[in-house]
C-alpha cells in the first residue's frame, strides 16, 4: 500500500501565475519550467525517473507528476512549480487520470502490464488488475462507469467496470494503440494507432470499429480544441498535428509540427497550441491562425508531458 502523505491538507496554492508552463523531460529525469509570456525556460530541476505524464488535481490546486521508474507521484504547486509533496510506493505510474466524478484515480503500469485503481479521495489502492502487454493511455465514459485502456503491445482495447473493478471486455484494435479520447457525445472512442497512420473510431457500447480516420504516421495523442466539437491529434512520425471534427469524424485541418509532436496544450485564448517535440528536445509553439510554428524552446531529453497554467477548456461532455 502506498504511504499517503497529507497532500490535500497543505496550505492553498499561491495566486495562479498564469505564465507558468511545466514540461516533463522523461529521458533525463528533469522538469522544465517555462515562462509563457517570455517563452524562456526559467528553471530546470530533477523530479524523478521517467516522468511521462502529469495532470491537475480535481481541486485544481496541485499538479501531479507521474514518475514511472521512481514509482511515485510528485505534487507541484500549480502556480510556482515548487515540489509540495511526494506520494511513494505507487508502482510504475505511466499514464494517470481521475474519473469525471473524482471517485477513482487510475494508473496504467506500462512496464508491469497491469492497471491499478485507487480511491480518488485518499489514493488508497482499491484494485490491481493484470492487463495485456503494455497498458498505455486511458479514457473514461461520461458517467465514470468505465475506464478504457489501450494495450500497446497486445494491440487491444481493455474496458474495466469501475463499479465492480473488474475487466468488462477487451477487443482487438490496430497496431501499437496509444492515446485514447472519448467524444463529447459519449458515443465513440478515438484511438491513435501509433504503428500506422490513422485514428481508429470505436463504438464502445457495440464493441466494434466504425471508422478509420487517416491522420499521419505515428498517430499518437489528443487534446481538446476548446469548442466542444473539435480535438487536436498528434502524429509523431509524419510530424503533423490534425484537427478532427468529432461530429463528422473527419480531419478538417492539418498543421506541420516538427520534431515528433507528442503531448499538447491549448493556450487560454485558443490562439496557440504548445506541444512537446519529443525527438528534438524542444517545446514548440504553433500559431493556429497562420498554421506556423512561431518558436521552439530548448528543454531536456525526450520531453513528453506538458501543462499550461493558463490553458484552454478541457474535455467536456454534452
Amino acid at each position: 500500500m502506498a504511504k499517503l502523505l497529507p497532500v490535500f491538507l497543505l496550505s492553498a496554492a499561491l495566486p495562479l501565475a498564469a505564465q507558468l508552463v511545466v514540461v516533463l523531460n522523461s529521458g533525463d529525469e528533469m522538469i522544465s519550467l517555462i515562462d509563457q509570456k517570455t517563452r524562456r525556460e526559467t528553471k530546470r530541476f530533477r523530479i524523478g525517473k521517467e516522468p511521462h505524464h502529469l495532470m491537475a488535481t480535481p481541486d485544481d490546486k496541485y499538479l501531479i507528476v507521474a514518475n514511472a521508474a521512481s514509482n511515485d507521484l510528485v505534487f507541484l504547486d500549480r502556480a510556482t512549480g515548487e515540489i509540495k509533496n511526494r506520494l511513494r510506493d505507487i508502482a510504475d505510474p505511466y499514464q494517470i487520470g481521475f474519473s469525471p466524478n473524482g471517485q477513482y484515480f487510475v494508473s496504467c503500469s506500462l512496464r508491469l502490464h497491469r492497471v491499478d485503481i485507487y480511491s480518488g479521495k485518499d489514493f488508497k489502492l482499491l484494485q490491481r488488475l493484470p492487463a495485456g502487454k503494455t497498458p498505455s493511455h486511458l479514457a473514461y465514459d461520461k458517467d465514470s462507469s468505465f475506464v478504457f485502456i489501450t494495450l500497446q503491445d497486445s494491440n487491444e482495447l481493455l474496458a474495466i467496470d469501475l463499479k465492480t473493478r473488474k475487466e468488462a471486455w477487451r477487443m482487438p484494435i490496430g497496431t501499437l494503440p496509444s492515446g485514447i479520447w472519448m467524444t463529447p457525445d459519449n458515443k465513440h472512442l478515438l484511438i491513435g494507432i501509433m504503428g500506422r497512420d490513422y485514428v481508429e473510431v470505436i463504438d464502445w457500447r457495440a464493441r466494434k470499429q466504425v471508422k478509420k480516420i487517416v491522420t499521419g504516421k505515428g498517430a499518437h495523442n489528443f487534446i481538446s480544441a476548446g469548442d466542444d466539437r473539435h480535438v487536436y491529434q498528434s502524429n509523431r512520425v509524419d510530424a503533423v498535428i490534425t484537427k478532427i471534427d468529432q461530429d463528422t469524424l473527419t480531419v478538417v485541418d492539418r498543421y506541420n509540427a516538427p520534431g515528433g509532436p507528442d503531448c499538447m496544450e491549448l493556450s487560454g485564448d485558443k490562439k496557440e497550441l504548445w506541444f512537446t517535440s519529443r525527438f528534438a528536445r524542444k517545446v514548440s509553439i504553433l500559431d493556429l491562425a497562420t498554421k506556423k510554428v512561431i518558436q521552439q524552446i530548448p528543454v531536456g531529453k525526450s520531453p513528453h508531458g506538458i501543462y499550461l497554467a493558463a490553458h484552454g477548456p478541457r474535455q467536456s461532455f454534452r
